[in-house]
């Protein structure tokens, strides 16, 4: 007599697959759910960029605007590189050398000092990076600034934002690793204005070898093709997902093993 195959959820181990593939389905939601989110974020980080690109080609083709009507505000992301013209004089007293920069191919440092603008408010000026060979150490003396009334054209920069101690000068060599305004100001007999100026020409000439920061590279980094990554992963996921459960039928389809030895004649 022919016996009817149980369906597979009445099979033993049956029930125990469809767990299996309950748990998988929901971890492998939850990733493609992850990476997709990712793939998101640097779409929206590849938007920022290009905006970014364009404020720089703006803002280096138009005439330079005056400090007091800029710095009258918080400097946001919107303003970075707009042309700023001042004038002033600057404080030798209290300068601050940051650590850790790069300028195009170049490592080293800036050196930030603050100036007494002709409007009465103070600004922190970064006068440019200076290079820092490979086994040498960070130079314990700055160059001085320019003495008496200086003009100065520079770029509109905002307040670096980071941890606390990235921002507070550390003694007795005051450096810091960010510059911001708000941390500095707390170390300055005087207040600052929000955000600070990088040179791009001072007048006077100042002596040293420090040179203007240059503006970030107008590129578009890997942002989309990471975003392309992450649909790939998600996507793959899913794939997976499904190879695995077709996998787990076919063997749960295939004849068991005829068991080794077969019964004794009488």
């Amino acid at each position: 007599m022919m016996l009817l195959s149980a369906p597979m959820g009445a099979q033993p181990g049956g029930r125990r697959l469809w767990l299996r593939w309950l748990a998988l389905a929901v971890f492998v939601v939850a990733l493609a759910i992850a990476f997709v989110n990712l793939g998101f974020w640097q779409l929206a980080r590849l938007d920022q960029r290009r905006a970014m690109n364009n404020s720089v080609v703006a803002h280096e083709n138009s005439t330079p605007v005056s400090f007091d009507s800029v710095f009258n505000r918080t400097i946001v992301e919107a303003d970075q590189w707009q042309r700023v013209s001042v004038q002033g004089s600057f404080d030798a007293e209290h300068q601050y050398l940051v650590r850790y920069r790069s300028n195009g191919e170049q490592s080293g440092y800036e050196v930030i000092t603050p100036l007494h603008t002709t409007t009465g408010a103070w600004v922190l000026v970064d006068r440019g990076f200076g290079v820092k060979p490979n086994d040498a150490d960070y130079p314990t003396t700055l160059p001085a600034p320019p003495s008496g009334q200086v003009s100065i054209t520079g770029y509109v920069r905002r307040d670096e934002q980071g941890s606390q101690d990235a921002m507070t000068p550390v003694q007795p060599s005051n450096t810091i690793r960010l510059v911001n305004s708000a941390a500095l100001a707390a170390t300055l007999p005087y207040p600052l204005v929000n955000g600070f100026i990088s040179v791009i020409e001072i007048t006077p000439a100042q002596q040293g070898e420090l040179v203007p920061v240059q503006p970030p590279a107008l590129t578009e980094g890997n942002h989309f093709s990471y975003a392309i990554q992450w649909f790939t992963f998600a996507g793959m996921a899913g794939v997976g997902l499904v190879v695995l459960i077709r996998s787990d039928l076919r063997a749960a389809r295939r004849p068991a093993a005829p068991q080794s030895g077969g019964e004794e004649e009488t």
